[in-house]
């Protein structure tokens, strides 16, 4: 088992940064893929980014490239999502997620994820 909890949100105005953290407990951080998600009132839940189990690989959606940067710390047990120059379409609620192991390519759909945080709110203003 795994658990998430995630950290970071908050109010910010458009052009402005968060830095969203993923604490990990239950099982060795370097052992599975993570990945960053995110969900709008109203619209499915979408992928925003994710990282391989060493952090060598990376992959963002297209419209947080340039803005957002996915990284971890294996050794503290903790994933981070930097956002800068929000905008308000960036608002939603935004889950951290484990998949249950080391995947071959990095996964960006939502039912390759076995664990998931509760979600932390970030709301941007225009």
């Amino acid at each position: 088992q795994v658990q998430l909890v995630e950290s970071g949100g908050g109010l910010v105005q458009a052009g402005g940064s968060l830095r969203l953290s993923c604490a990990a407990s239950g099982r060795t951080f370097s052992r599975f893929d993570m990945g960053w998600f995110r969900q709008a009132p109203g619209k499915e839940r979408e992928f925003v980014s994710a990282i391989s189990w060493g952090g060598s690989r990376t992959t963002y959606t297209d419209s947080v490239k340039g803005r957002f940067t996915i990284s971890r710390d294996n050794a503290n047990n903790i994933g981070y999502l930097q956002m800068n120059s929000l905008k308000p379409e960036d608002t939603a609620v935004y889950y951290c997620a484990a998949t249950s192991g080391r995947e071959v390519v990095l996964r960006t759909t939502a039912s390759h994820y076995t664990y998931w945080g509760q979600g932390t709110q970030v709301t941007v203003s225009s």
